[in-house]
């Protein structure tokens, strides 16, 4: 369960911080609430991992998995490059994430007997 908070925090990142790009530095007045409000429970999320996961590996993956999907996001709706590079360090972040997720013991992740 508590990857699923992680994944929960990490996709309302994305989503945040899209609206930081949308609320025109807090000026416009929607995009501004949804903002504050998706910042609000993603960290809430957070915190509820942090409870079970290691707090380097929590962070690590909560902001790895919010930069690559906003920088996926970029990718396919806001028309930002894509260049090979790009797309190669974004795999290699995921990568890390997976991996961070593999080498957690179980103990620490509640997933014992």
């Amino acid at each position: 369960m508590h990857w699923v908070f992680i994944l929960i925090a990490g996709l309302l990142e994305i989503v945040w911080v899209i609206g930081l790009r949308f609320s025109d530095g807090f000026t416009e007045l929607v995009p501004s609430i949804v903002t504050i409000a998706t910042l609000a429970v993603s960290f809430f999320f957070f915190s509820k991992s942090l409870k079970f996961l290691p707090i380097g590996t929590a962070y690590a993956i909560f902001t790895g998995f919010g930069a690559a999907g906003t920088a996926i996001v970029g990718i396919l709706f806001f028309e930002e490059s894509a260049g090979a590079s790009k797309l190669f360090f974004i795999v290699l972040m995921l990568a890390g994430i997976i991996g961070l997720k593999l080498t957690t013991p179980a103990e620490v992740q509640g997933e014992e007997g």
